[in-house]
């Protein structure tokens, strides 16, 4: 009987960046210490017979990845300790901005986790990062959302989403996935874990406290959380509770940085009570 999983969503520096070969054994170590039951990775590369997350992660998942990626197989994948079953995607090319991205979209995956948890929907929900591009998160994010209710058309299943937003949680992107306010005309409402489980923490996941961030492209970052796992609600509240949530790869490893974001590790767990019913 299963009635908990572990979501976690990193974004792993594709491997042309910051000495790979020091980074490669910190996330493999990071990663098989966490055991996540679903993970959401970007900027991970396959192709030419090597699968970069397949080694990070060890033996034992499945994964299900985004049919876009990089001219250098750069892309994301979503990985599952669990059978995977029907697996959908999203193109995200909303603008003539996107084309220049070829992974933009997301990936729904539905994890055929044991009872009484599954079977669950995952998303992996990957839109655009560039700075002056909220109109085309704002329009990625409905897109995403039409289509998740789409593939849920009632059923009584939880739905999770993670992924890099590279939006802040007051942008117009988060705050129509977590209920604040509609977009185009749609609105929908998902749990933030970390907000949950850590109300008023900033939680940055890029963040200049990590030398990767600085000596990258983005040299006057200051510090956002772009990096989310996330629960759909449905009339009366989220699908799966917060049991916890909490920055992974956040420190340096004998001065090796795994990464230039910090990954969101999130314990769920079925309600004790299901929202909905008086007790």
């Amino acid at each position: 009987m299963t009635e908990g999983l572990r979501v976690l969503t990193m974004n792993l520096l594709s491997p042309e960046h910051a000495d790979w070969d020091r980074r490669r054994p910190v996330l493999a170590a990071g990663l098989r210490e966490l055991r996540p039951d679903v993970a959401a990775l970007q900027e991970t590369v396959w192709g030419d017979g090597a699968d970069q997350a397949a080694e990070l992660l060890g033996p034992g998942y499945q994964v299900a990845r985004h049919s876009g990626r990089s001219a250098d197989g750069v892309g994301a994948v979503l990985a599952s300790r669990w059978p995977l079953g029907a697996v959908r995607e999203v193109d995200l090319h909303v603008t003539g901005r996107t084309a220049g991205f070829p992974w933009a979209a997301a990936l729904a995956v539905e994890v055929l986790a044991p009872a009484p948890l599954g079977p669950l929907l995952l998303v992996h929900h990957k839109p655009s990062w560039q700075y002056g591009y909220a109109r085309e998160r704002e329009l990625q994010a409905v897109a995403t959302a039409r289509f998740v209710e789409g593939l849920v058309a009632g059923r009584d299943l939880p739905v999770v989403l993670a992924g890099d937003f590279d939006d802040r949680p007051d942008s117009a992107s988060i705050r129509f996935w977590t209920g604040r306010q509609s977009l185009e005309g749609r609105s929908v409402c998902y749990e933030d874990a970390w907000e949950a489980a850590h109300p008023g923490e900033a939680g940055h996941t890029f963040s200049p406290r990590n030398p990767l961030v600085t000596a990258g492209e983005m040299a006057l970052e200051r510090g956002r959380r772009i990096d989310y796992v996330m629960v759909r609600c449905g009339p009366h509240g989220p699908g799966l509770a917060v049991g916890g949530c909490r920055l992974a790869f956040d420190q340096p490893v004998e001065g090796v940085w795994a990464s230039d974001h910090f990954g969101v590790v999130a314990d769920l767990e079925l309600p004790r009570r299901r929202p909905g019913a008086w007790a």
